[in-house]
């Protein structure tokens, strides 16, 4: 499918939060990870934190919440960690329940084990350590709302300095030949797949590439090279996991984390260049919106659905003003 003008990049993944010095606390003292911006919204009773690992060597010294962290925000080419707080809301739905589609956020890390030892001795609890279950060298921790954050072992040769890089969200999907054409509309491009025929599902790992292609391996390349490259770069990656059978169920449906009951992930965002060429496009390939440009108290930003109904929001790349806002208020 062909990609959607104006440069989409992906920039988000929301999860909405309970206690947000908690959550502050756990991704950047216990994952590495930086505070980029915060951005208040106290007539709508919300607060937006934003987190990101950095590339190496680089340092952050804007101040969270100025003008200059806003427009570095805005204009980001890499991933964040979108943590939203609703002022007086206390319990969130972490997913992976009976139907429901968003599973995880996950780092990856020279040394599992290393890495997990470390997170207990700290007090986090974990869903899985690395030697339980059937798959072998891969954990599961809670954060403080008891989503899960896997932890992957990186390729052997990596050059990532970091001790741990934000590096995957994983959504349930009905369809791959329908939800991979939506990711790739938005710049995305399929860097692996495995499959495992014997537990009945299959991982597709799509991500935007830098400038250049990143080092990406050709299309023909080994499964073992695609998988090695996935697991040394410094970005994320969205990882859709098909469960076999579901393409055949018409009444099959997940949860996309913004039901009554079933809050918690909320969202991915893409930034654009132009808001309404983007979203044009999209409608044009017959896909539809939760909210567009025009709707509701914020302006400029839309809200398309992917093939499953996940929220994918549009952004303006640099915002409409002087701080790089991408809203308005009219």
């Amino acid at each position: 499918m062909a990609q959607i003008p104006g440069n989409p990049t992906w920039h988000q993944t929301m999860l909405r939060v309970s206690d947000p010095e908690a959550s502050l606390a756990f991704y950047k003292d216990k994952m590495g990870m930086t505070l980029l911006d915060k951005i208040s919204f106290p007539q709508y009773s919300f607060d937006l934190y934003f987190l990101t690992t950095l590339p190496d060597g680089e340092r952050y010294s804007l101040e969270v919440g100025s003008p200059e962290a806003h427009r570095y925000l805005w204009t980001y080419p890499g991933t964040t960690l979108e943590l939203t707080h609703n002022y007086g809301d206390n319990s969130y739905h972490a997913g992976n329940g009976e139907g429901d589609g968003f599973g995880h956020v996950a780092f990856h890390v020279d040394d599992v084990y290393a890495k997990a030892d470390e997170l207990l001795e700290k007090g986090v609890e974990f869903k899985k350590k690395p030697d339980e279950g059937n798959m072998k060298g891969i954990a599961f921790a809670y954060d403080p709302d008891k989503y899960w954050v896997e932890l992957v072992k990186r390729s052997d040769g990596h050059k990532l300095a970091t001790k741990a890089n934000f590096s995957q969200t994983m959504l349930r999907i009905k369809d791959p030949l329908k939800s991979i054409p939506f990711y790739e509309s938005l710049g995305m491009k399929v860097l692996t797949a495995k499959h495992f025929p014997q537990w009945k599902f299959s991982l597709y790992f799509l991500g935007c590439l830098e400038e250049g292609g990143e080092g990406c391996p050709s299309d023909d390349a080994t499964d073992e090279t695609k998988g090695a490259f996935v697991n040394s770069r410094h970005r994320p990656v969205l990882e859709l996991t098909h469960n076999h059978g579901t393409e055949e169920d018409e009444a099959f449906k997940h949860n996309n984390g913004n039901e009554d009951g079933k809050k918690g992930f909320g969202h991915i965002g893409f930034l654009v260049d132009d808001v309404e060429k983007a979203c044009d496009a999209l409608e044009g390939l017959g896909h539809g919106f939760k909210k567009r440009p025009g709707d509701g108290n914020m302006k400029g930003l839309a809200f398309a659905t992917d093939p499953d109904g996940y929220w994918v929001e549009i952004i303006k790349r640099g915002g409409y003003d002087a701080d790089a806002t991408p809203y308005y208020f009219e």
